[in-house]
Formats: C-alpha cells, structure tokens, sequence
C-alpha cells in the first residue's frame, strides 16, 4: 500500500494564534524571519511536519493572517486537502476570518476543522457564545458542519483532541494523483552557500526522483534535480501532496521566481488568456466592469491581468456561476480544473473566484452563442474535450492533446482507444490524431474542388500535387491535406501519376464545347507533317478562347498525341512516327544529316530539332557527323 501524503492549512485572522497552535501540534516554530519573531507575526507562509503513527505524511502550512500579506496566503493554501480555520475565543470572527473562509471554498477545500484558541482567556459562557457565533458565520459555506476543537496552544489543552481530529479527517480525503505529470507550483527560491538554488513548494501532482531533468516554466529553461528534501530530510523521490524542497543544477536564483511551475514533461501549456468559470464573494464594494483590471492568484503565481465578459458589461453581485475569460499581462502555467482567485488591485479585496475552464483560451465575439460554447467545455466528457481540441486545431499529437485538455496521459489514451473503436477518432501515419468527420469535411471539399478544376481545365493531366494542396491550406494545415490526399488514393477515390492527382474517374479530354473546333486544328497540325507552323499560327482567325491554345498544346505533349520540336512548334505524334519509319527504311545502320533531309525533305530548321528527338529518345546515338541506329 502506497504511503499517503496530505498538506493542511491553518488559516485565520492575524494574532489568533495559528503559529502557536502549529507549534503546540509539530513543536515547530515556523515564524523563521527576523521580522516575523520582532513584529510577533507571519509574514511568509510557515511549514512543519505533523507526525502520525501510521505512516501518514503530514505537512501544515501556517499562512499569514493579516490582510497585506493575503498574496502570500493565498500562495500558501494553493494545494492544501484539509484546513483548520483558527479563531481566537476572545475575538470570535474577524475580517480576515470571514475572507480566508472566501478564499478557501474559491481554491476548492473542501474539509475543515475549526480550533477555538486561546480559550484560557475567556470563562465557559464567552466560548459559548463565540461558538454559536462562529456557527453562524459558517453556515452559508460549505463548511457549515465542520467539527469545532477548544484549544489553548499555551497548556496543551485540546491540542491532543484536535491531533487526533486531524488524523481522522484526512483518512476521509482522496490523495493526490502521483500518476499524473509532475508539477510543483514554486512558492519560495533561496539559495545555499554550497548548493546552489533551492525551490519550495507542495507537488500538486506526479512523482519528482533525483537527478530527474526538470523543466522551468514559463521560462522553458532546464535543470535538474540534484537533491530532494521533505521537512530538512534528504529523500530520493517525492510525491503530490508533500511539500518539497528541490535543490536545482543549471539555473541561477535571478532566473526564477515564486508563481514559477517546475515541471518534469511537456505536457503543460504556458498561456496568458484562459477561459474560466467565476463566482463573486458577498458584498463586494464596487462593481465588476467588463476588462476590469484584476489580479489573478492560481497556484503559487500572482499575475495582473483584465476579465473579460461574453454576455454583460458589468456585475455588481451575483451567485451564479459566470464563464467568461481572463486575458494576462505575463505568462502562467495552469491545467483545466485549477482553482483561482481574483482580486481588485485597488482598492484592494478579493472579488471572487473559480476555476479554468481552457488554459488555453482564444479570442471570442461577444455574445450568447460564446458562452454557450464556454458550457459546453465546461461540462465536457474527456472525449468531450479531446474533440473539441481536434475541432479546433484539426491534427494534434498525443502530447498536444493532453496540453490542450489537460487531461492526463491515461485519460487521453482511453479516449484515443475508445474513439478509435466507434470510428471518431484517426490516428495518421505521423503519429498525430484527428476527426474522422474532419477528415470526411475535408475530403468533401477537395473532391469538390478537383471537380471544379476537372471542369475548367478538362485538357489537363491532373492537377499538381502542390497547388491542390495550397487551395485547402487556408482552412487546414499541409500536414493534414497530404493525409486526406493519402487517404482518399487509399480509398480508390483519388488517383496520383508523379506529381499530378485526379479523381479516380477521370480522364483529360478535349471541351464538349470546342471539341470540333479543336479536333480541326489538330487535324491541321497532322495534315502539315513534320513542316509544321510555329503553334499560335494554328489558332489564328480561330473562333476558340485565348487561353486554348496552352491548354491544347500541353494536352497534347502530356497525351504524347505530338511532341516538342521547338519552344514555338510541336509536331504530331502519327507525323514522326511515319518520318522514323522512313528513315529507318532507307538508311543503313548509320546515316548523316543530308541523307536524312533528302529522305525528309525538310529545311534545317526542322531537321536539327528532329534529330536530337530522335537522340532524347535513344532511337539514335551520335558519332561526330553521323548517327547510329540504336
């Protein structure tokens, strides 16, 4: 049985005792900074090791509690499965109470223990009354039966029943996915004399092993994982839910920052418009205009951006959920399902929260057939998704594929299968995927243009490979039209002669239109032999379009029915086969250039160009001035 690994948050107005508490629980004292110990509060998010006797790993993060520091709250409870919300007995709910409780339902905890602290301070009635008070500020979230501990960090008292609430509740919690792609939010870089960079933060997912090469986002850089520490203690892997310590090779302190997501795979995007699901808190101040500036808190990163709406132009307050999307001015890394926070720079308060919908969100027009669409993502199967990524960009790779669902390799792989068996999904030959009505969409619309090509020049071989594919590469990339191509000659519906494609059924052919007409220029050109006129002499007083004249021409050299003399004559095909004839009948295994002209008799500028023919087609060798029969 694998070894389970949670991480619990203590939240809660500052000076309710929430580091004390910790202390009383891990015997850690995590106010570490000189300024937290001289000013007697948290500044930076605090973590120690919470033991258990069955092998459970337990990390408790103490967040700030004082509203200038909700940045660093916020990046502290990123990723936590359990909170204990700390309220003081002699001050009951404050503020900062009632927004960490806001944050904590907008980032998706879902379990909750209350501690009552400092009760010491307070007589028997007091704590009643800051009970039923703390009950009531609870009851509209969803921690309105959450358990509620009397504790005094100072004595001990409580602390014992609280441990063992603790315990209790985290056996109820879903582990973290360590089958996933690794990836840890950074919320802490420093470094160590001696050993270089060190990154903090809790694996949201995967598994990290020593000397793993590591990817830096949204930097791209590399680097590799040298060491791996949990709670001071040097291990060889660690797994999502642990707070973690990597100490890095190949990177400097200045290249990261906290809001940084190292990662292990390619498979997650980096993205500065996402499409998202928002609520708003109770009571907001002021009300939310469209491209609001706001200030987005997903994972460890803080990053400024403007929300955007679909369907309104301004919300004052609302319950219900609204899809709309978020357009940053920096890079971030997120995956659907990653749970946010929006705040208002100034004046600063939290405005509400959700969750991604798309990391990787596109322009849209405004309008009700948008967020029709954002719904139909939202509440999306993962075959769902997987269509709706190939809907939109037609051939993507298995990689792509879990990039633009977020879904994980497993997910997209079933996906691929079961589609695959009902005939939805195709796998092409370059290891890519797409949609087999796509390719039914696509194939429709070459089929249909080739026709119109067929049509308009029916004189013509085919159409070059090249050009059919340039008339679909406005709404499909090459790689793809040269898999319907493949497709369709597999099917028997296309067929390919070097370089040229035609439908199946075709076959070049004079115009039913100007095919008497042209049936009597041809006739001309045979009638004249090998003394032909240069070709736009045949098409003079000739009542057919300009144009025919290329276009016969060529349907005749690609027919074989003539070939070139010159790059002004050609000559019939029945003319030179009667002139070899004759030659060959009347000269001996060699010949020159005056026996042939009297066989011919033709002029010389008719007689070089014949000749060489004869050479290109290996009938005849030269030797300096004769020629020999091949």
């Amino acid at each position: 049985m694998d070894a389970a690994y949670y991480t619990i948050g203590m939240a809660g107005h500052i000076d309710h005792g929430k580091t004390t508490l910790t202390k009383a629980l891990t015997n850690v004292d995590t106010d570490r900074l000189k300024e937290e110990k001289e000013r007697n509060i948290s500044i930076e998010a605090g973590y120690a090791p919470l033991h258990t006797n069955d092998g459970t790993h337990i990390s408790i993060i103490d967040v700030p509690g004082h509203e200038r520091f909700i940045r660093q709250m916020i990046a502290g409870v990123a990723g936590i499965d359990l909170v204990v919300l700390v309220v003081a007995a002699d001050e009951g709910v404050m503020p900062q109470t009632r927004e960490h409780l806001e944050i904590l339902q907008f980032l998706g905890v879902k379990r909750c223990i209350v501690a009552v602290t400092k009760i010491g301070r307070v007589d028997g009635e007091l704590q009643e009354l800051v009970g039923m008070d703390i009950k009531e500020a609870l009851s509209e979230s969803i921690f309105a039966d959450a358990e509620m501990h009397f504790v005094d960090s100072i004595s001990g008292k409580g602390v014992e029943q609280l441990r063992e609430a603790i315990f209790t509740a985290l056996k109820d919690v879903e582990f973290r996915d360590r089958f996933g792609s690794f990836r840890l939010p950074i919320d802490q870089v420093f470094t160590v004399q001696g050993q270089g960079t060190i990154v903090r933060g809790t694996i949201y997912e995967g598994i990290v092993r020593k000397g793993t090469q590591l990817t830096v986002l949204p930097s791209g850089k590399s680097v590799r994982a040298r060491n791996i520490q949990v709670h001071h203690k040097d291990i060889e892997e660690a797994r999502a839910g642990q707070r973690t310590a990597v100490n890095l090779t190949g990177i400097d302190r200045a290249e990261m920052n906290r809001g940084d997501v190292l990662v292990a795979s390619d498979h997650f995007l980096v993205t500065k418009t996402i499409d998202v699901a928002v609520r708003l808190v109770e009571g907001i101040r002021y009300p939310v205009k469209q491209r609001t500036p706001v200030k987005l808190h997903v994972g460890t990163s803080e990053v400024m951006g403007k929300i955007v709406f679909f369907d309104r132009n301004e919300v004052q307050e609302s319950g219900e959920e609204i899809l709309c999307q978020i357009r940053l001015d920096n890079e971030i890394v997120v995956r659907r399902g990653d749970k946010f926070i929006i705040r208002r720079p100034t004046p600063a308060e939290t405005i509400g929260g959700g969750w991604v919908i798309d990391p990787k969100g596109e322009k849209y027009r405004f309008g009700e057939s948008t967020v029709a669409m954002l719904q139909k993502k939202m509440e999306g199967t993962p075959e769902d998704l997987v269509v709706h990524a190939l809907e939109e960009h037609i051939l993507l790779n298995r990689t792509q594929l879990i990039q633009l669902t977020s879904l994980d390799g497993a997910e997209v792989d079933e996906v691929l299968r079961s589609a695959g068996v009902s005939d939805r999904i195709i796998a092409t030959d370059s290891e890519k995927y797409t949609l087999v009505s796509m390719v039914n969409k696509a194939s429709a619309l070459l089929l249909s243009r080739l026709e119109e090509i067929h049509q308009q020049y029916p004189m013509r071989a085919g159409v070059n490979k090249a050009e059919l594919r340039q008339n679909l590469i406005t709404y499909f990339s090459k790689s793809f039209v040269e898999f319907v191509i493949e497709t369709l000659i597999k099917q028997g519906k296309l067929r390919q002669d070097g370089q040229f494609i035609t439908a199946a059924e075709f076959l070049p052919h004079l115009p039913p239109r100007w095919e008497n007409r042209l049936q009597e220029i041809i006739s001309h050109l045979r009638q004249d032999g090998l003394a032909v006129k240069k070709w736009e002499e045949y098409f003079t007083g000739a009542p057919v379009p300009e144009d025919m004249a290329a276009e016969l021409k060529n349907y005749l050299l690609q027919s074989e029915q003539a070939y070139k003399l010159t790059e002004e004559m050609i000559v019939h095909r029945s003319s030179i086969e009667h002139a070899v004839h004759l030659l060959k009948e009347q000269t001996g295994v060699t010949f020159d250039l005056k026996e042939a002209k009297e066989i011919w008799k033709v002029s010389r500028k008719y007689m070089i160009p014949l000749l060489e023919l004869l050479d290109q087609w290996r009938l005849t060798e030269r030797e300096d001035n004769k020629r020999r029969w091949q």
